[in-house]
């Protein structure tokens, strides 16, 4: 039985290329065009290094795991095709990505019976010829990257492991290669072939190394950055190690930076590492309570203080004491309360409206604020020897945009936090989400990453991905190029061409019209200079020229409009 592909244009319009983010996308993947020499010049180093059977091990791991992510691709990209139409999107992926020039010998299956049994022929496999390359003619089949894709791939479509074994291979001599594939339970040796798909003992043995260079940095570095503090930057670090010198102290700690940076999480992760954590936190944002009520809510009220004060109430710093009472957004304070919050951090006591004796507290005070204090002091704003009373230990947190190593790992903890509260499974964010979060300005920081990754686990599909377009709906179109019938690079209409495209049709005007309204525009904003107009047309100046000339010539020979009646 004979088998014809069909048409590719599908798969092809999957691969796109962004010259100016530097990457390619084949759907919502990142892929990385290399050099069959380097990846050759790897394979021999895995060999010489780990030895042939545990090399073999790591590359049908590596096949395994990219058969398994193209495989989403077979189940959407031909919806309505018929079974063996939407299966032969893998093989023809693998050619599209360089591997091999694949062709369907048999091919029988029955998904839902679990059956299985395929032959194809491989012709100029990269792997055999880099193989035969480095090591010469072999005794052995050496084409492990290609049989762990076509497992891969061939298992996730099927719903269980199918093997595939070489019976041929071009590095043992062969004109071309030769792959079987069946369940591997069929295979009298199956179970001897599994361990190419599991973890190995190599494997075992990184895992207890990497154990105890865990448990060597555990006695350098804090087990947990309290607080839900995540992060790796450089500024990120250096934040967190001033504030992790401080925490032991009885210092007022103020903390600067923008909103939305985490000055909250940071003071509570300064509670938690403090002798004060099992103490009280106290927090309390002066830029949301009214200016007649702040003082009442710092320092309390006596029954009877003014109007509704039906009883008694203690206020934030009582509630703290012994704690930690962080003042957020303490810029934001009213002139008479700083006064009295300058005598609370003088005196250590506090005295409640309306009340006559003071009361002593003991409170380890955290300011936060984006406000330059110094500006403000300047502005006639703020108490100078407030500003000084608070700035004992300053720790300015970076905004997001310069934490970009902090986005990754802030992201991933979110989404399984937002995927437990929202009782969502979502297997992960598509790399050109990843990308498009790297690439953001985050003007609202931190919390605005929140804001998207729980907006973006309500958005994807159950069991899906977190897209591009479910955290930026708005997104513009980027400049990308794709590949055309003939394998060359072709740049790819966005929306906005499209857009264009619409209202030039609707104009009404003819080709040779448009274009010599483009010419004659290029020509006027060059005010003359023919070079420069070919330049923004994308044009060389004798190319320029001759379209200038033909046009005249057109117009030269069009019939002279009638003469006006009188």
């Amino acid at each position: 039985m004979s088998f014809k592909y069909p048409p590719d244009k599908d798969l092809r319009r999957l691969l796109r290329f962004e010259p100016d983010s530097g990457a390619i996308w084949l759907g919502d993947r990142r892929m990385v065009l290399m050099h069959t020499a380097a990846l050759a010049a790897l394979r021999q180093d895995l060999i010489n290094s780990v030895g042939t059977e545990h090399a073999r091990r790591i590359l049908t791991r590596m096949g395994y795991a990219s058969g398994l992510s193209d495989a989403e691709y077979a189940k959407k990209t031909r919806p309505g095709e018929s079974v063996q139409d939407s299966f032969l999107v893998g093989p023809q992926l693998h050619m599209l990505e360089g591997a091999a020039r694949v062709t369907p010998v048999k091919i029988t299956f029955d998904i839902a019976a679990g059956l299985f049994n395929a032959d194809f022929r491989c012709d100029d496999s990269w792997e055999a010829y880099a193989h035969r390359q480095k090591f010469g003619l072999v005794d052995e089949p050496s084409c492990w990257t290609l049989l762990g894709y076509a497992s891969g791939y061939t298992s996730a479509f099927m719903g269980r492991l199918i093997l595939y074994k070489e019976t041929l291979c071009a590095a043992c001599g062969a004109d071309h290669c030769q792959i079987v594939g069946r369940p591997i339970e069929e295979w009298p040796d199956g179970e001897a072939h599994r361990v190419y798909f599991t973890d190995d003992s190599l494997m075992d043995k990184m895992e207890a190394l990497q154990s105890q260079v865990e448990a060597l940095k555990s006695t350098l570095e804090p087990v947990s950055l309290g607080g839900q503090l995540i992060g790796d930057s450089l500024g990120f670090r250096k934040a967190y190690t001033l504030m992790q010198k401080v925490a032991p102290t009885q210092a007022t700690v103020l903390l600067t930076g923008e909103t939305g940076v985490g000055k909250e999480r940071f003071a509570r992760a300064l509670h938690e590492l403090s002798n004060r954590a099992d103490k009280p936190f106290v927090a309390v944002n002066c830029a949301a309570l009214p200016a007649e009520l702040i003082e009442a809510e710092l320092f309390g009220v006596e029954k009877g203080a003014y109007t509704g004060a039906h009883a008694a109430r203690a206020g934030r710093f009582e509630r703290a004491d012994g704690g930690t009472l962080l003042l957020d957004e303490v810029g934001e304070m009213p002139m008479a309360a700083q006064t009295k919050l300058l005598r609370v951090l003088q005196e250590g006591e506090i005295e409640r409206v309306g009340g006559e004796t003071t009361r002593k507290v003991n409170v380890r005070l955290v300011a936060a604020t984006n406000v330059d204090l110094a500006q403000a002091v300047q502005a006639g704003r703020f108490r100078a020897d407030l500003m000084y009373r608070l700035n004992v230990y300053p720790i300015c947190i970076p905004p997001l945009r310069e934490r970009k190593a902090d986005i990754e790992p802030l992201a991933q903890a979110m989404l399984a936090r937002f995927c437990a509260l929202h009782g969502k499974r979502v297997m992960g964010i598509e790399e050109r989400a990843l990308q498009a979060l790297r690439q953001h300005d985050w003007p609202g920081n931190v919390r605005e990453l929140e804001n998207l990754i729980e907006r973006g686990v309500i958005l994807a599909t159950q069991a899906g991905m977190v897209e591009v377009e479910h955290l930026f709906p708005n997104q513009p179109d980027t400049a990308q190029t794709g590949l055309n019938a003939n394998g060359q690079l072709v740049r790819l209409p966005s929306a906005q061409d499209d857009d264009l495209s619409t209202r030039i049709l609707n104009s009404g005007s003819s080709l040779d019209e448009i274009e010599a309204r483009v010419l004659d525009h290029a020509v006027a904003r060059a005010s003359g200079n023919l070079s420069e107009a070919a330049r923004l047309l994308g044009l060389t100046r004798p190319q320029l020229a001759y379209r200038l000339k033909r046009q005249h010539a057109s117009e030269a020979d069009a019939p002279a409009s009638k003469p006006a009646q009188e």
